[in-house]
């Protein structure tokens, strides 16, 4: 057969041993359920068109329990086809699904219900008991999958075979160039990975200086394969209490709440000072996000899942820090992973990137940090960034180890955020401060009443010594209405009572 052929002639040996295992999983499935019994899930996508001539070349070889001749290729191929057509599909992924059933003969079944519903249909009137699909490890759907899988809860009852689960993006176009099959136009138009319509677009990284995008197999990192996937955040409104007392525009304003988490038995021991958390708290202030929580947890991945469980739930954004790397006490990428319910698996493409910033001494079998949590695990990647940050869903680990290297990881992440827009432009924190020596119970009233005169800033107090002035501090974006607070509450005591400082 032309695809066993082409493999087989190939120089490319990691190819070879990715198509030998995956034609392994697929002789087994036949070996397992009768013809009858199997469907394949077939999407026009990269990834399913590699599963596709995987079967192709899998079947004809579990039938004739040898290599093929030439002249087999052109038998027809049984395995039941099931395609979900609907009205956010692209074009040409429809026309290229309906051209590649007419040149292999495919035995389609096309559905225009949603992928449960029309599974359920499908499996109801047919003896289906495995379904083939191109699922590889770093799909939002991979999370706990093995290359056979039963369905999750609540689902028809069938058993998830995955023969391209350990694949990766230079994988696929290794396959698909190597054995010269068609696939769909788009990723010659700069797509790189293909959902609906509406969150779709041509990856940025592969425009080139005359803005004409470049073929997807040029991409030369594929972990920014999805980097053409339209995101969307959104966050609820905040209330927030200051001092015991209730504001209305507190934090109101800001565009996102996060959580801060320092890991490190030598913080709590007091063996080092934190600083990082310090200058971050500050810096996501400056941008207007409201930092509800910031704790620190030991070296623990219990007492690390522990915190981030708590936190990932309330907060648009949870940064964590500290506790990444080889050592027996870096467990915090385990403690994430163990928050979220998923296990570690290893991640070919990060280990590629490890291995070429470290060198030979990184190794699949050893390097513990090339294990990152399944199917939830974002590598956020800039030029400016060395290693590149862990996203988790919402939540984004942390490498830096000192300020300065916060300080670079930061700005990188400002700089990833506008361009994503996600990081909207905002009138710049105006803010001023008072101080005074006059005892608490005496401004104590005097400052609720400026608090419910002017709800639209932020007004608080701090102390940096139990004997030392009180400081208070006014912000918001209009410095006239910041002026004319500070300026009522002065007038409330006796003059010089209270004095501008910064």
């Amino acid at each position: 057969m032309e695809i066993d052929k082409a493999i087989r002639e190939s120089d490319d040996i990691r190819l070879k041993t990715k198509y030998n295992n995956a034609i392994y999983v697929i002789q087994r499935a036949l070996a397992l359920y009768s013809v009858e019994e199997v469907a394949f899930s077939f999407n026009g996508g990269k990834d399913s068109t590699v599963l596709l001539h995987l079967l192709r070349a899998g079947y004809h070889l579990h039938k004739s329990g040898k290599n093929l001749s030439t002249e087999d290729a052109e038998l027809t191929f049984p395995i039941r086809t099931i395609y979900f057509e609907t009205k956010s599909t692209f074009h040409e992924i429809n026309s290229f699904t309906y051209e590649t059933a007419s040149i292999y003969k495919l035995w389609m079944d096309i559905s225009r219900l949603d992928f449960k519903s029309g599974l359920e249909t499908l499996l109801k009137a047919n003896p289906i008991r495995a379904i083939f699909l191109g699922v590889r490890i770093g799909d939002p759907t991979a999370v706990g999958q093995e290359q056979f899988s039963p369905s999750s809860p609540g689902w028809p009852p069938f058993m998830r075979v995955n023969p391209i689960l350990d694949w990766s993006y230079r994988d696929i176009w290794a396959f698909l160039l190597t054995c010269k099959v068609q696939y769909c136009s788009l990723y010659d138009q700069g797509y790189t990975s293909i959902g609906s319509i509406h969150d779709t677009v041509p990856n940025a990284l592969l425009c080139d200086s005359e803005e004409k995008y470049k073929p997807a197999y040029m991409l030369s990192d594929g972990r920014l394969e999805r980097a053409g996937r339209v995101k969307k955040l959104t966050s609820q409104p905040l209330s927030a209490v200051s001092n015991g007392l209730n504001h209305d525009y507190s934090h109101s304003k800001s565009m996102f709440t996060a959580s801060v988490i320092a890991v490190g038995d030598e913080i709590l021991s007091g063996t080092i000072e934190d600083q990082i958390g310090f200058i971050l708290c500050r810096k996501l202030h400056l941008i207007r996000w409201s930092v509800s929580h910031i704790s620190v947890t030991r070296n623990d991945i219990d007492s690390i899942a522990d915190e981030v469980e708590r936190r990932k739930s309330t907060n648009d954004m949870v940064f964590i820090y500290g506790g990444v790397g080889p050592l027996p006490s870096d467990v915090t990428v385990a403690g994430v992973s163990k928050a979220f319910g998923v296990r570690m698996a290893p991640d070919e493409e990060f280990e590629e990137y490890l291995r070429h910033l470290i060198g030979e001494r990184c190794t699949g079998d050893r390097n513990e940090m090339a294990q990152l949590p399944e199917g939830i695990t974002e590598l956020v990647h800039h030029e400016k960034l060395s290693v590149p940050l862990i996203k988790c869903k919402n939540v984004i680990i942390l490498t830096a180890a000192s300020v300065a290297e916060l300080e670079n990881e930061w700005d990188c992440f400002i700089d990833l955020m506008r361009s994503n827009g996600v990081l909207l432009t905002t009138e710049p924190l105006i803010s001023k401060k008072l101080a005074t020596t006059l005892p608490d119970v005496e401004i104590a009233q005097p400052l609720s009443e400026i608090c419910r005169q002017f709800p639209d800033l932020y007004i608080g107090t701090y102390r940096k010594s139990r004997g030392g002035s009180i400081i208070i501090i006014f912000e918001g974006n209009d410095k006239a209405r910041i002026g004319a607070a500070a300026e009522a509450l002065c007038k409330k005591f006796q003059p010089e009572a209270l004095s501008e400082t910064e």
